[in-house]
Parts: structure tokens; C-alpha cells; sequence
């Protein structure tokens, strides 16, 4: 039987209130162009509370006693989570091969044998995953104290993080090698081996909220890959700031092949490796050079 989408019209004065409030809320900017998809992508959510518009609803989610949860739950339709593990092939062989070797040099010229490294916007898991694996392909996690966190604004998808089981749809781009060493095949799907999960945790968060990104703590690398497209120029300059105040000095910020911090941010070094070009946090008092 098929459901049928109620076609409840938004009109452009609601459309911009609603918008307003979802991008204070945690950044996420639809354009004028992005009406129809609002209002198709919200409609359900006006008969779940038995409301007869969007007016009805912007009041909702400004003044109703459950507007935060609201626009929490809201994030699952709003949000796209298209991803797969071994994703940006050439980025992760920038990490292993050059990123990796860098800073862990580095840290034990100071006795640090700790790693912590980001994966912002984690979606289903994959990448932190994926993270985690190579890792322990590499050896790296030997006599280290490792810790990856994986985070994202939508429940929905945290929850299939938590679970971490698989379908062959996410291993696109992953070799064999991968699957029979770090899965366990489950019910003709694929459920990540004890020893990856153990080194990440998944958790819920909105990249707006700056006291939960302060609790994080400092972080060595960070990615935060095809996230910040979806975010206007105001917004995307406020979370690449946070990112800096995130990073150790000497640390790394990996973001998507499309994304650059070009008037964005002149705080990181961009830096051309072999494999990559990729972000870097200066050392105080290195000046280091301006993003283009």
C-alpha cells in the first residue's frame, strides 16, 4: 500500500519564518529555491501534531514546550546522509601516509602517545569506521591511547552508527581485504568487528552548539567532509572557527573534495601533500600561510 504525501501549501511568508528558525537552530540554509522541498519534507510533521498550517507550525517550533525536541526530530527529513566507508580514497592515503606519520612524530618528541580525531557529521558510521580500521590495518594503535568520535545532528542515523551493521551498498569502494578482516557477516548483512568499534564513540551533535563542542575537547585531526556545503557563508565561518579552537596546534582539518575554507578563514595553513591537499592549524608562532 502506498502512502500518500498530504499537500499542505506553505506559503513564502511561513517559508522564510520556518527557515529562519531552522538555520538559528543549527545552520542548515535553504534557499528560496528550496520551497517546495521544505514544504513536501515538513507537510507530514503539521498532521503528526494535527496542526491546519504552516503558520500553526512555525508558532510550534517558536513557542510550544516541545519545540527543541521538534527541531531535533525534524533533522531526519532534513538532512541528507549519503555516504559509504573508504570514501575520498585519496584523502584517507593523505591521513595514513603523511598526516598520520607527522603527528605522531611530533607527539612523541612531547611524550604524547594519545591520537584523537573527529569525524564530524559521522552520518551512518561509515567514516569513523572506516577511520578506525585503517588504523589498525596500519598498526598505528599499538602502545597509543586512540579515540575516534563520530558525530552527527541526525538521531536517525546515529542510531544505525550504533548498531553498525551494513549493506553491500556501503562497501562500494571497499576492498575484500577490509570486509573479511574487520566484518562479520550477519543475516546477508555485514556488522563491524569489536575490535574497530572499540575505538569509537557516537554520539549526538549539533555543530551550532558551542558549549557541547567545547566539551569535546581538543582534537589532532578533523573531519568534516561534504557537511559545511549545506551551510551559508555566515554559518560555515562560525563552525570552521570552532573547528580551530578545536585543534591542537600542528592539527588537521579534512573536509570534502568540493569544500574550501577560501573566505572563509585564514587561520589554517593549507597544505599540499602528495596525496591531498589538506588544512593545518599553524604552531604558535609559525605564522604559517593564509588560506587562498
Amino acid at each position: 500500500m502506498f502512502s500518500v504525501e498530504p499537500d499542505i501549501p506553505m506559503a513564502e511568508e511561513d517559508f522564510r519564518l520556518i527557515r529562519d528558525v531552522i538555520y538559528a537552530h543549527c545552520g542548515l540554509f535553504f534557499d528560496n529555491d528550496s520551497k517546495y522541498l521544505l514544504e513536501k519534507r515538513l507537510a507530514r510533521r503539521l498532521v503528526l501534531h494535527q496542526l491546519a498550517g504552516y503558520k500553526d507550525y512555525y508558532h510550534f517550533l517558536k513557542y510550544n514546550r516541545k519545540k527543541d525536541q521538534e527541531l531535533s526530530d525534524i533533522m531526519d527529513v532534513l538532512t541528507t546522509n549519503e555516504t559509504y566507508f573508504f570514501r575520498e580514497i585519496f584523502q584517507l592515503k593523505a591521513f595514513t601516509d603523511e598526516i598520520l606519520p607527522e603527528l605522531k612524530k611530533s607527539k612523541e618528541k612531547r611524550g604524547d602517545r594519545s591520537l584523537r580525531i573527529w569525524s564530524a557529521g559521522c552520518s551512518s558510521g561509515e567514516e569513523p569506521y572506516t577511520i578506525a580500521m585503517l588504523l589498525l590495518e596500519m598498526g598505528a594503535c599499538h602502545d597509543w591511547r586512540i579515540e575516534i568520535i563520530g558525530t552527527d545532528i541526525c538521531h536517525k542515523v546515529l542510531q544505525q552508527a550504533r548498531k553498525a551493521v551494513y549493506g553491500r551498498s556501503s562497501f562500494r569502494t571497499t576492498d575484500e581485504q577490509y570486509i573479511r578482516r574487520f566484518f562479520v557477516e550477519q543475516d546477508g548483512a555485514y556488522r563491524v568487528a569489536d575490535q574497530v568499534k572499540e575505538l569509537v564513540t557516537i554520539s549526538h551533535l549539533n555543530l551550532f552548539d558551542m558549549g557541547r563542542l567545547a566539551m569535546l575537547g581538543k582534537m589532532d585531526v578533523i573531519f568534516c567532509r561534504n557537511v559545511i556545503i549545506y551551510f551559508d557563508q555566515v554559518a560555515k565561518k562560525r563552525v570552521i572557527d570552532s573547528f580551530h579552537k578545536s585543534l591542537e596546534e600542528g592539527g588537521f582539518l579534512l573536509l570534502g573534495h568540493s569544500e574550501s575554507l577560501m573566505n572563509i578563514s585564514t587561520a589554517f595553513s593549507l597544505r599540499h601533500l602528495q596525496n591531498d591537499m589538506v588544512y593545518q592549524k599553524p604552531l604558535a608562532g609559525s605564522g604559517g600561510f593564509p588560506c587562498p
